[in-house]
């Protein structure tokens, strides 16, 4: 079968690894990431377009130097070329999914950590 189809919510809120990526073609990539208390995916530009929606949890967008709360349900769209963090802030993990368009990681990418991802980087 072409395509993917789960359900995103149950993987997103099981996930307990910093980054795992779920799917992968030419066009598209899916991926499930889990925030730690405090932790950021990291102040990133990319060469892409990328949708994140969170699951459950609280934190912050910052894009191009722009606060905005989140929440269970919240939606940011990162166009190309914008600077952009996402900051847990809450107390507890922020599960979240992401679409990047084109893909970003390598096909079936998994850091369980932080550290791990930043080191592959």
């Amino acid at each position: 079968m072409k395509g993917y189809v789960e359900n995103i919510e149950k993987l997103s809120l099981e996930n307990e690894f910093f980054r795992k990526v779920l799917y992968t073609d030419k066009n598209l990539q899916l991926v499930v990431m889990s925030l730690k208390l405090g932790e950021d995916i990291g102040e990133e530009v990319h060469e892409l377009d990328q949708f994140i929606r969170v699951e459950s949890g609280e934190g912050k967008a910052v894009l191009d130097g722009v606060e905005t709360a989140l929440s269970d349900g919240s939606v940011v769209i990162i166009p190309t070329g914008t600077r952009h963090n996402i900051i847990n802030t809450g107390a507890t993990a922020m599960k979240l999914y992401t679409l990047y368009a084109p893909p970003n990681h390598p096909e079936g990418t998994i850091h369980k950590t932080k550290a791990e991802a930043e080191a592959a980087e």
